[in-house]
């Protein structure tokens, strides 16, 4: 895959999760106001750290986007762990944080020896 076509992948998962968080108006003042409200932070700064100038080096471009859409995903795993009830739901959010959290580092590491 080109990196044209991996940025308009990228572009089109992306593009729903802000559209959701642009448009959604919440009523903070019910039940689950909070959580709701977190998630939505979590997803805006998901979306914006994602938001970069492609570089021309697709592996690169990878980690880039990738590193904030996994972070996306251990903040809101942290959210449910916080709010949520669902015991099913809690364990998965539990592996969610442990997986994330290892192609993190490994993400990390990636960059620290392909700096450009």
């Amino acid at each position: 895959m080109n990196l044209r076509t991996s940025m308009a992948v990228l572009t089109l998962l992306a593009a729903p999760a802000l559209a959701f968080a642009d448009d959604m108006k919440m009523d903070t003042s019910k039940d689950g106001g909070a959580a709701d409200k977190a998630f939505m932070d979590s997803m805006q700064m998901m979306t914006m750290n994602m938001d970069m100038k492609p570089t021309g080096h697709p592996d690169q471009d990878f980690v880039s986007m990738m590193l904030p859409h996994h972070q996306g995903a251990d903040d809101m795993a942290k959210i449910e762990l916080q709010y949520g009830r669902d015991p099913m739901l809690r364990r998965l959010a539990t592996d969610i944080i442990k997986a994330q959290n290892k192609e993190i580092a490994m993400m990390k590491g990636w960059q620290a020896k392909n700096a450009k």
